[in-house]
């Protein structure tokens, strides 16, 4: 028989039979206000003990302290924007698991069960991590971080362990809503660290500091623009089972970058906790010969000096020899060809001959001009270092960099490029930051006026006539060169390995933006009828790109409107 225990009375257990009624319902009642005055002392106990706890967190500066209101609303980091206002980066109220060992006191236990019991309860909260690890981690005594960024359902589960050396303070974080969008951008932030790699790293005293980082920064990256260049990128590196990709948007009267993107790409959200992957920026890092794509700039020189006069005149198209070298087309297309069919046909030799007749020091200064010599002009701390020909140019090094070989640059160096080619012959340095109408860089002259109207109209033949067909998006009037170019390897170039890159300009009556896009050792697939070279990898990306970027860049399609060729197209037909 199960008997009841009073505290507090020495009154015997009562024996079984007839109950006095009054006596057992005083017993009762004092026994059940005993039960009471017990359970009201232990909250009061509990009680204590977090108030104890709280303030000594508020003493110990686990977490920050705010002092007013004002300070309250100001964000610990500043936000990062699209151009539009969208937000890429921001700061946001995150949960941590933090162990403290004397949150008992010195003598107590910090842990009510084992280590390796409480690891064991965390694994199935957290399945990634490593049991045996966290358990000799607790059992350490060592106060820290057991992991950050909690959700919140997480963090409910860990409170209802009912372990209270598992502290879980609520934390500020750096949270990118965007996810993977324009990664190598932005960057992204080591707790305790600051940022790291892209704009998180350039803007870092801005976006830290107590009285600016209340205003939002505004980048020149238009979020849709970005989207879809990623996408396109993507879509064209997978058909084209190619390393990588890397692409460009560039305003070419204000030099802002609309969309800067690199792949494969990393996640800012977890970079700084877990390490960043795939870090390398190809688009303003990565350094590589790109092929014909510089072929309109050396023709570009050649009429700016006069060399090329009469477009209509022919050149010898047969193969050239420059002493132990030969210079030859890939696709012969004659004995002589014109400028503008040298264009259309990509040829090497017309475009190496017209190199030599404009003399190595002028090209030189061109491309000196173009800032071809020296890390390309934008503020990501990533900017790669072109590989440069030294000294005073050879012969045969000026017909190879005229035809892209021997020079080896990233593709904001050519978007930028481009962009003076075709906006009046303007060059002015890539922005990330949005700029106001007034904050523009005046630039520098590089091509005449005269000069950048004519390579337009080669521009756009290209694209109708030549191997840039298929980057042609009917009504944006895009014009652009291709470039396929082996990559050099020890003892020579891998003719296995390409890159291959279009860059384009549309719409070229009237050019608002430039478009370069690269891709790193396409391979020939079904996708591009078993073609490697940029015409069937490259230049499709900027066709399916135009027509999505254009409405959200304010440029609509329209049948009714084209470059003027009429003066040359004659030129191209008469082959």
């Amino acid at each position: 028989m199960n008997t009841l225990a009073v505290p507090y009375t020495s009154t015997p257990v009562i024996p079984a039979g007839r109950l006095p009624g009054t006596g057992l319902r005083a017993q009762l009642l004092w026994a059940a206000r005993v039960r009471v005055l017990w359970l009201l002392a232990g909250f009061l106990a509990v009680a204590l003990v977090a108030l104890l706890r709280i303030v000594s967190l508020g003493l110990g500066g686990q977490a920050p302290q705010r002092t007013s209101l004002e300070d309250a609303m100001v964000p610990p980091r500043g936000e990062i924007t699209d151009r539009n206002g969208a937000p890429l980066a921001r700061a946001f109220p995150a949960y941590a698991l933090w162990f403290d060992p004397k949150a008992m006191g010195d003598a107590g236990a910090p842990l009510v069960r084992s280590p390796e019991e409480v690891a064991g309860a965390l694994k199935t909260i957290f399945p990634d991590i490593d049991t045996a690890r966290m358990a000799r981690r607790l059992a350490s005594g060592k106060a820290g971080y057991l992991r950050r960024r909690l959700l919140p359902e997480e963090a409910n589960r860990v409170f209802a362990l009912g372990e209270i050396a598992l502290e879980i303070p609520r934390e500020t974080d750096r949270y990118y809503p965007q996810g993977t969008l324009a990664a190598h951008v932005l960057g992204y932030v080591v707790e305790d660290q600051g940022g790291r790699l892209g704009m998180e790293e350039v803007l870092e005293a801005r976006l830290s500091h107590p009285d600016k980082r209340v205003d939002p920064v505004a980048l020149s990256i238009d979020g849709r623009v970005q989207g879809a260049l990623e996408d396109e990128l993507r879509r064209g590196m997978l058909a084209t089972n190619a390393l990588g990709a890397a692409g460009i948007v560039l305003d070419v009267d204000s030099g802002e970058v609309m969309a800067l993107a690199s792949l494969p790409e990393f996640d800012p959200n977890t970079a700084g906790a877990a390490g960043a992957v795939n870090v390398f920026n190809r688009a303003t890092n990565g350094v590589y010969e790109l092929g014909s794509t510089f072929k309109p700039l050396s023709i570009a020189a050649a009429i700016d000096a006069g060399v090329v006069r009469d477009l209509g005149k022919a050149w010898d198209a047969t193969p050239v020899s420059v002493g132990r070298r030969t210079i030859k087309d890939l696709k012969p297309k004659g004995a002589s060809l014109n400028v503008p069919q040298a264009l259309v046909y990509s040829s090497n030799t017309v475009t190496a001959r017209v190199a030599d007749t404009l003399g190595a020091e002028r090209l030189r200064r061109t491309m000196i001009d173009l800032g071809m010599d020296r890390r390309p002009f934008i503020e990501l701390p990533a900017r790669g270092k072109p590989l440069w020909p030294q000294g005073d140019w050879s012969r045969v090094t000026n017909m190879t960099v005229s035809y892209g070989h021997g020079l080896a640059v990233t593709p904001l160096h050519l978007a930028a490029a481009y962009a003076a080619m075709v906006n009046g012959g303007i060059w002015r340095p890539a922005t990330l930051m949005k700029l106001a109408p007034g904050d523009v860089p005046q630039g520098r002259r590089v091509f005449k006026e005269s000069t950048s109207s004519k390579m337009r109209q080669m521009l756009r033949m290209i694209s109708l006539y030549g191997t840039g067909k298929q980057a042609d998006a009917p009504g944006y009037r895009v014009g652009g060169k291709t470039g396929s170019a082996e990559k050099a390897g020890v003892g020579g170039y891998n003719k296995t390995a390409l890159v291959s890159s279009f860059a384009a300009a549309f719409p070229l009556d009237a050019p608002r933006y430039v478009v370069v896009v690269v891709l790193d050792e396409p391979k020939g697939t079904v996708a591009s009828s078993f073609q490697r070279t940029a015409g069937y990898t490259a230049a499709p990306v900027v066709g399916r790109l135009v027509p999505r970027i254009g409405p959200m860049l304010g440029v609509q399609p329209d049948d009714a409107r084209d470059v003027d060729i009429s003066d040359l197209r004659y030129l191209v037909d008469k082959h």
